[in-house]
């Protein structure tokens, strides 16, 4: 079958039978039940009667259908400059859904070994999207897939124009630094309901991926102004991602591991400061270790697939950073530390320093004298998160 032409486009939409993709819960057993809801544990269903359910249903079918697209048109190879600038937009019943550089992205999730019937699955209408108590000071709207592998986040129409006029330097650092922290996009889309306006939002890699025993969740700017949080009542089921000033005090005991990621930060920062890109955040999260997982051997293997792909010699090897993956879903954000698991990713990636954010970074600074605040040059940015990185990690 011919490859989809470049250029924008606008086509009917094939819709899911719903229902007929996914298991319900009602058909599973009481164990898998209890289970799952320990693992949803301070998440909340979007369903019936929330006020996000009608976007999150248009958002489900538009996903089912514009990934069928990537698998009746599979990649044949790596994204050309006409893959990078595609535009399709498919016609549903009441809205429209835009797939940009479609092609782009289905590359990259094939490159991850993200196999597209597993990614329509989880994003299409299976199960209800969770959401979750943000801390975030944006007016962002937040999902969870009903498995919580995928993290969808609702854009600005110009932080979308940023990330796909990065989208192929992003893709290139992915294949120079095939371990980078940097979070894994996986999809750029816009939502038109009744020829309205569009609503722009982001699929990728959830960080915190899986989350049944995660401890503690934290967002790192490497700064203290508005970086507190406070924290939930004891016993509560809320989900709360904490900030730098919750950290005081704390380290991250990586172990033999600290020299890579440290190095990986020092990589993915430098790209990141190329781009002219500031409020990037380290997202963490902890998790303990059973006794039979911990020990040198315990739960790390050499991934040859995605460990060795494109290296020639022990010089690329070294200069790619990669490392030992542990055997785990989600193992490029996942290091183990002697005695706990860390998630660790580089996410919000969409930020330029512009004239508004110069102007921004001159009023903060009369505002906070003597304090840092998240609004600095990239460069600067860059080299204090590395440093808190440094200062908070053994």
């Amino acid at each position: 079958m011919a490859a989809p032409s470049p250029g924008p486009r606008e086509v009917l939409a094939p819709s899911p039978e719903a229902g007929c993709r996914a298991v319900t819960s009602s058909r599973r057993g009481l164990l898998w039940r209890l289970r799952d809801k320990q693992s949803r544990l301070g998440l909340f269903e979007i369903s019936p009667g929330h006020e996000l359910h009608g976007m999150m249903c248009m958002m489900q079918a538009g996903l089912w259908a514009a990934t069928q697209v990537s698998m009746d048109h599979p990649p044949t190879g790596p994204p050309s400059r006409d893959d990078f600038s595609e535009v399709l937009t498919q016609v549903h019943e009441g809205f429209e859904l835009g797939t940009l550089a479609g092609p782009a992205f289905a590359w990259l999730r094939r490159s991850l070994g993200l196999a597209e019937e597993d990614y329509q699955a989880a994003l299409g209408p299976g199960g209800p999207y969770l959401q979750f108590l943000s801390t975030s000071k944006s007016k962002a709207s937040f999902f969870l897939s009903h498995d919580q592998r995928f993290f969808l986040k609702t854009q600005g129409r110009r932080e979308v124009q940023v990330l796909l006029a990065h989208l192929p330097r992003y893709v290139q650092h992915l294949q120079r630094h095939p371990h980078s922290l940097l979070a894994r996009l996986l999809g750029v889309h816009s939502l038109r309901v009744n020829r309205g306006k569009k609503t722009y939002f982001i699929v990728m890699q959830s960080v915190f991926y899986p989350a049944g025993r995660i401890s503690e969740r934290y967002d790192i700017k490497g700064c203290e102004v508005s970086r507190w949080v406070d924290p939930a009542p004891e016993g509560s089921p809320l989900v709360l991602v904490l900030k730098d000033l919750n950290f005081q005090g704390k380290t991250i005991n990586l172990g033999p591991q600290r020299s890579w990621f440290l190095r990986q930060m020092e990589l993915d920062t430098t790209f990141l400061r190329e781009l002219n890109v500031l409020d990037y955040s380290l997202l963490m999260a902890f998790q303990y270790l059973h006794e039979d997982e911990r020990g040198p051997g315990s739960s790390l293997i050499f991934r040859t697939a995605r460990s060795v792909q494109g290296a020639q010699s022990p010089e690329e090897s070294a200069a790619q950073n990669r490392r030992l993956l542990p055997d785990a879903p989600n193992a490029l954000h996942i290091l183990d530390g002697p005695e706990q698991r860390y998630f660790l990713g580089v996410v919000d990636l969409a930020t330029v320093y512009g004239l508004r954010k110069r102007l921004e970074h001159l009023w903060k600074t009369l505002r906070y004298p003597g304090r840092t605040f998240s609004t600095v040059s990239p460069a600067r940015y860059a080299r204090r998160l590395c440093q808190w990185v440094e200062a908070h990690t053994e």
